[in-house]
């Protein structure tokens, strides 16, 4: 998909976890598209880096705007988007919530709490907290986009990565129920399941090795590895995608970005509005053609 296939321009996003990987490649699309940005990440130095090369992409009248912190912290979240509001006159079209962490890798009873919990208050907190303090934004202009990227965690198990898997099958219910909660407001909020990417994650789980993270898993990992993964350009498309007024309406979704045809969604608007495709859902004995377990 060509950047430009979409009108962004003049728009202002605040992109979590932005220093690198998929956060990083999403502002870079961004930028380019004519977006005003705020970028956030935890380590300052990395985030340095990377808003000086999307800093060099700008046009003229585009701000690229720094803020480190922790998005799990409500100060450090109340900071980060106090500076946008303040960069951006007060407006906030756009938030991508990328920040997020594997966590602990192992069996459950054998992981620190401690890391455990900080999964959840990462992956989960921060993506709420966050929607939390753009929310009053996007109501007062009637209009936002809110993009939560998810992972495989959230569609099926994913055993020895427990607190990951809970934390992204945590934020698609959120993200189902904010999309209900601020549908009359013209705010649009969905989720976006990348793909198996090459990034930092890959590498803790080869790091970790098949003791922690099991064998089957290590060994789709190396292959992964190999073969390079999935493609970041439909992640990063699909993010532009939701991010632009062609989407106007699409909410409450979970949707893959390599394997759900999304660009023919407009198409299909009243189809996705009255049905619940593209969620999660309890699949009961009939949905199985079982006819001894159902009422």
């Amino acid at each position: 998909m060509n950047i430009n296939s979409h009108n962004l321009e003049g728009r202002r996003a605040i992109i979590t976890g932005a220093s690198h990987g998929i956060g990083y490649e999403i502002a870079q699309a961004f930028v380019k598209a004519g977006v005003s940005v705020c970028v956030c990440a935890r380590d300052r130095n990395d985030l340095a880096s990377a808003a000086e090369r999307l800093q060099a992409m700008a046009g003229s009248s585009q701000r690229v705007v720094v803020e480190a912190g922790d998005v799990s912290q409500e100060a450090d979240v109340a900071r980060i988007v106090a500076t946008a509001a303040g960069a951006f006159d007060g407006c906030i079209d756009i938030l991508v919530s990328n920040a997020g962490i594997y966590g602990p890798k192992g069996l459950t009873e054998e992981l620190s709490w401690a890391e455990w919990v900080r999964t959840i208050e990462i992956n989960v907190f921060g993506s709420v907290l966050m929607a939390r303090a753009v929310l009053p934004f996007m109501k007062q202009a009637q209009y936002g986009k809110i993009i939560q990227l998810s992972g495989g965690g959230a569609t099926q198990p994913m055993p020895r990565f427990t607190a990951y898997a809970t934390s992204k099958a945590a934020i698609v219910r959120f993200t189902e129920s904010l999309a209900g909660e601020v549908a009359s407001e013209g705010i649009d909020v969905n989720a976006v399941a990348p793909g198996a990417l090459n990034t930092r994650f890959l590498e803790e789980v080869l790091a970790a090795g098949p003791e922690k993270v099991g064998s089957a898993y290590y060994n789709r990992s190396l292959e992964q590895k190999g073969n390079g993964g999935a493609p970041f350009e439909r992640p990063v498309a699909l993010s532009l995608f939701l991010a632009s007024a062609a989407s106007d309406g699409i909410t409450g979704k979970l949707i893959s970005a390599q394997w759900d045809n999304w660009e023919s969604f407009p198409d299909h608007s009243d189809e996705l509005t009255s049905s619940d495709v593209y969620t999660i859902r309890r699949i009961i004995g009939k949905d199985r053609g079982l006819a001894w377990g159902d009422k």
